[in-house]
């Protein structure tokens, strides 16, 4: 039994191409970079015609690129951008629109009350769920310090 695992994983080994991952990299950094001089002009476009300031011109901004990336996963366009770019389109806030927009995609056959939105937030619910948790620890550790500070 060990020889035939030993000589199926030299096979596989033999067979399985390396991947480039000094291309991969550059890719997942050419285009993550890309969309964050998307996000960067959008900031400066809300702070020019609608006076936002630097403060709060953030909600806006991440607002628009999650509109933008879900309208792009559902006509298609944002899963080739994924597969050339990898990471690169994972790590920005538009991952999470793509995200939650795929799972709603994926299950719209089933309907709209459990089909879309009961699996809306499959994928995207444990983002919210630790971020808002942790924000909550946070908060409530600098509440403490603040007040034991005083």
């Amino acid at each position: 039994m060990v020889q035939t695992q030993n000589s199926y994983k030299n096979l596989v080994t033999k067979k399985t191409d390396n991947p480039p991952i000094l291309l991969n990299c550059m890719k997942a950094f050419v285009v993550g970079g890309f969309i964050c001089v998307i996000g960067q002009a959008l900031s400066y476009f809300y702070m020019y015609f609608f006076d936002f300031t630097e403060k709060t011109v953030g909600n806006p901004t991440v607002a628009t690129l999650i509109f933008f990336t879900m309208l792009l996963t559902g006509f298609g366009f944002y899963d080739r951008i994924a597969q050339f770019a990898g990471a690169g389109t994972a790590v920005p806030v538009t991952g999470f629109g793509n995200a939650v927009i795929s799972a709603a995609i994926e299950h719209r056959t089933e309907g709209y009350v459990q089909g879309v939105g009961g699996n809306m937030f499959k994928l995207a619910g444990s983002v919210i769920l630790f971020g808002v948790f942790s924000a909550f620890v946070l908060a409530l550790i600098k509440t403490i310090l603040n007040l034991w500070g005083n």
